[in-house]
């Protein structure tokens, strides 16, 4: 294969990736706490003595839109959303993970803990506790109140590095080393929605369908021009 196949390849690969980023986003349009992620494309340039340079595109960063979604009241007791910076600690089986989905329930032995079952841990990483059968109220700082005493703070947590949060599942990002949040205040009674806009995934969809229709056209010219060069020089 020449080198404008390897470059029109390189390409097709990064559309690819980029569509399926897409679609997970659009997939999580109603998902609570979800954060819409984007592929970051790069260029590499291969300068060659004498000949002209190789440029090869690569789709292999992601970010992460952490802009605040709009909030959804519900009246639950144990609905929390976090408006500024942060996120909650959840503790699950592969280690702590951050999350802005703020569903809770109560467990059977009172502590707070998410849809899967993962326990929410407070400003301190220790399990949230809450007296069975308590009316708690949660104070803007996290603080956890029953019958006027506090019973608890839920944290709000930050990457150490920013550049380490990666996307797991669902809601669910892995932050590395984290650190106290500073500006966030939490709402109880409210979730916050995914922040994705579905016009603008739909329509960055069809630009990245079209772009890779018109690449899987440059690779079928260039295959039946190898296949014509081949034919007339076997002649």
């Amino acid at each position: 294969m020449d080198a404008a196949g390897y470059v029109a390849l390189s390409r097709q690969s990064g559309l690819m990736r980029e569509m399926q980023v897409v679609a997970n986003n659009i997939a999580n349009l109603s998902t609570t706490g979800f954060r819409r992620e984007g592929v970051v494309f790069a260029e590499h340039v291969a300068r060659i003595e004498g000949e002209v340079s190789l440029s090869i595109p690569h789709a292999t960063g992601r970010v992460v839109d952490l802009s605040q979604a709009g909030l959804s009241q519900t009246g639950g007791t144990f609905d929390f959303a976090i408006q500024g910076e942060g996120f909650f600690l959840i503790e699950t089986p592969q280690g702590n993970r951050l999350t802005r989905a703020g569903a809770f329930t109560p467990s059977a032995e009172g502590e707070l803990v998410t849809p899967e079952g993962y326990r929410l841990l407070d400003a301190g990483g220790a399990p949230v506790f809450v007296p069975p059968g308590a009316n708690a109220l949660l104070g803007a700082d996290g603080t956890l109140s029953v019958n006027g005493e506090a019973v608890g703070q839920v944290g709000l947590w930050l990457p150490t590095d920013p550049e380490a949060l990666r996307h797991q599942s669902g809601a669910l990002f892995d932050g590395g080393a984290v650190q106290p949040a500073e500006g966030g205040r939490l709402m109880q009674g409210f979730l916050e929605e995914s922040n994705v806009n579905p016009v603008t995934e739909i329509a960055r969809m069809i630009e990245v369908q079209r772009a890779y229709e018109m690449g899987q056209k440059f690779l079928d010219a260039e295959d039946s021009r190898a296949r014509s060069v081949i034919q007339t020089l076997g002649r």
